[in-house]
């Protein structure tokens, strides 16, 4: 029996997890995440997802703050391998030259297309038709190491963040499943890739939150679906910030200013975009509210909107 080391944080790494735990051929030695963390409006210190199911499975868990410079639980246990997902800091040398295996990385995009911390927002955000997983080796240099598989997924109309995440945390696992036992008998051969085609999805950041009428219908489209459920994009309307969960591309041929709204009904708000089209707000949330259909929207606060005003 194989002895793994898993190394995760959020909740795309527990498929991964799990589907190591349930497979006989393999022990998982210690799982390493990221330390608990405040959370939340009354900031209840919160474990991580992998940390609540390592501990339900009797696993042990080491926490450390940095692994660069606390790896010794790691290095104690001898492991033959040690998988990673969505761990969140990068892994030092002397950690990835223990195991005889290697340290193999399930990462979810299609290497080396958008490297980083946010590869699933930014597929969606750049209007990708298609994303994937990797199973790489990891290297000292951020997602840059040897591919060992792939395996291609389809970005639909309908996929938001949490969509595309549950479907590639899903295969993530499977194809992991799939690849360890070629691993293990050395009947892979990896290859590197191509650093002329690298791209890079850093974590977003604030700015990039906020909805530019002046783009395009299909761009400020993939803006709304890229940032839903989280961090989640938004407008302003009478100074106040409104976020914009749900909406989607609109047939409306009337001409308006980018940002102008159209039309208001409990169907949706019609919103111009820089393109000389629209977009169809369906689900909102003005501040200090929980998220609404836009129905209790314009039936409540937003019967204040009026046609011909501005967002933004």
């Amino acid at each position: 029996m194989k002895k793994i080391v898993f190394m995760g944080t959020p909740d795309f790494a527990v498929p991964v997890l799990e589907s190591l735990i349930r497979n006989e051929e393999y022990h998982i030695e210690l799982v390493v995440t990221q330390p608990d963390r405040p959370k939340g409006r009354k900031r209840i210190l919160t474990p991580p997802p992998v940390k609540v199911i390592a501990e339900n499975h009797n696993i042990p868990v080491f926490q450390p703050e940095k692994i660069k410079n606390d790896f010794d639980p790691i290095k104690r246990i001898e492991p033959d391998l040690i998988v990673t997902a969505a761990f969140g800091q990068l892994l030092p040398k002397p950690l990835l030259d223990i195991p005889k295996y290697g340290c193999i990385n399930v990462h979810a995009s299609l290497l080396p297309k958008l490297r980083g911390g946010a590869p699933i927002h930014y597929s969606l955000l750049e209007g990708h038709e298609k994303t994937g997983i990797t199973i790489m080796y990891m290297a000292e240099k951020l997602d840059a190491g040897d591919i060992i598989s792939q395996k291609e997924v389809v970005i639909e109309e309908n996929d938001n963040v949490e969509t595309l995440h549950n479907k590639l945390s899903k295969i993530g696992a499977d194809l992991l499943i799939q690849t360890l036992p070629s691993l293990f008998t050395s009947n892979i051969t990896p290859f590197k890739q191509n650093e002329q085609e690298a791209t890079f999805a850093p974590n977003i950041s604030r700015e990039q939150e906020v909805i530019d009428w002046s783009r395009n219908q299909r761009d400020i489209f993939n803006h709304i679906r890229g940032l839903c459920p989280w961090p989640v994009a938004y407008t302003k309307w009478n100074n106040h910030t409104v976020k914009i969960w749900q909406a989607c591309i609109s047939n409306n041929t009337d001409n308006g200013d980018p940002g102008e709204v159209l039309s208001i009904s409990e169907d949706a708000i019609i919103v111009a975009t820089g393109d000389g089209k629209a977009i169809e707000i369906t689900e909102l949330q003005p501040a200090g509210k929980k998220k609404m259909h836009v129905a209790d929207f314009v039936r409540g606060i937003g019967s204040k909107m009026q046609v011909g005003e501005k967002l933004g």
